[in-house]
């Protein structure tokens, strides 16, 4: 049995649920391991039991001394992304880089261009599009359940929860909520659309909350290194209205701080049905016979793919290894990277300016 030998790259909270995914996965094998912070690589390294002589603070250091590498896997701050992403592409490795692609679409298309020079794959971390109930709303679809899509909305809203650390920092990250959470629901409702081209933006964020250090509730989840300390100089909250060539149009909502209820959920409407996702089970409104009907679609038992979390990683990185070893045809290719990134630089510039923003 083939294995795919692989360097992690980063070493942080996102780089362990991806270490955890790999070990369920028979043919891959994780054999080094990177992080520029010494003391968060020394603990990742003890977590999952990596031999301290194949432990790095140096990302070139690594590539020139792990001879037998077939891939790399990124996972670090959004600023870095391309960055590491070349690095490993110019050394022969086929990537798996972490969402959003990277810092702005420019970086993505460099990206891009690096892979098909070196003949490797890039793959991006879409990882809501390897859900249990993104499988069974994809098959709906594609069966011509829901007929024509037109109108979706991309919610990700949290009442209270600005991570902190490099999350909140633009210099690092890009930008907040919209760049972090807005990215997987762009994603997801752009991929059961069909993938259109999106060719205009109008969007608002707004700085008006900030992370609210004054409030006596703690955050939803902070990550590793953050403090009360840290800078805060992202957006607390982001709307935008993305139009599509094809006519359809997606509403985002996405926040780190807004006085409402926390949500994260997809609603995509069609000529035949519309259905909502993000609950417990997706819900279809149709109608059966001329009666108007709600149906709630099961995903319990469901062939290959998980409910859970973790279940959704073991997925997206089953796939890459898949795609690695064997040619299978990816769905989360450096294009659909780079679409998104053009959508984010969109809504950034849309907001800045105060009017719509077309898409080439």
């Amino acid at each position: 049995m083939k294995t795919l030998k692989i360097a992690m790259i980063g070493a942080g909270n996102i780089a362990c649920t991806h270490l955890k995914a790999y070990q369920k996965i028979k043919q891959a094998e994780v054999v080094a391991l990177c992080d520029i912070d010494p003391v968060r690589l020394e603990m990742t390294a003890n977590k999952f039991g990596f031999d301290a002589a194949h432990c790095y603070t140096d990302v070139d250091q690594m590539l020139a001394a792990e001879k037998e590498l077939d891939a790399a896997d990124v996972c670090v701050w959004n600023v870095n992304h391309a960055t590491c992403s070349i690095a490993a592409l110019r050394a022969g490795l086929h990537v798996i880089c972490e969402k959003p692609m990277a810092y702005s679409a420019a970086e993505a298309q460099e990206m891009k261009r690096e892979a098909q020079k070196a003949g490797k794959l890039l793959m991006i971390g879409f990882v809501l599009r390897f859900s249990s109930e993104n499988a069974v709303v994809k098959d709906l679809i594609d069966a011509g359940t829901m007929g024509e899509l037109y109108y979706s909305k991309a919610t990700y809203l949290r009442r209270h929860g600005n991570p902190g650390g490099w999350f909140s920092n633009k210099a690092l990250s890009g930008g907040g909520p919209v760049i972090d959470l807005g990215v997987h629901v762009i994603d997801q409702t752009r991929y059961l659309m069909g993938s259109p081209k999106p060719v205009s933006v109008y969007a608002m964020i707004s700085h008006k909350l900030g992370d609210r250090k004054n409030l006596k509730n703690g955050v939803e989840w902070r990550p590793y290194g953050a403090s009360d300390d840290d800078v805060c100089d992202v957006e607390d909250f982001g709307t935008a209205l993305i139009r599509y060539d094809n006519g359809a149009v997606t509403l985002l909502e996405t926040s780190y701080d807004f006085n409402g209820e926390s949500a994260s959920k997809k609603e995509l409407y069609g000529t035949k049905g519309g259905i909502l996702l993000g609950g417990s089970k997706p819900k279809l409104f149709t109608d059966i016979e001329g009666y108007l009907a709600d149906v709630e679609l099961s995903l319990v038992g469901l062939k290959g793919v998980g409910n859970g979390f973790d279940d959704m990683f073991v997925g997206e990185l089953s796939h890459f290894v898949d795609c690695a070893l064997n040619g299978t045809p990816c769905i989360a290719t450096a294009e659909d990277g780079i679409v998104v990134m053009k959508i984010l630089d969109a809504i950034y510039e849309s907001a800045r300016l105060g009017r719509e923003v077309l898409i080439k």
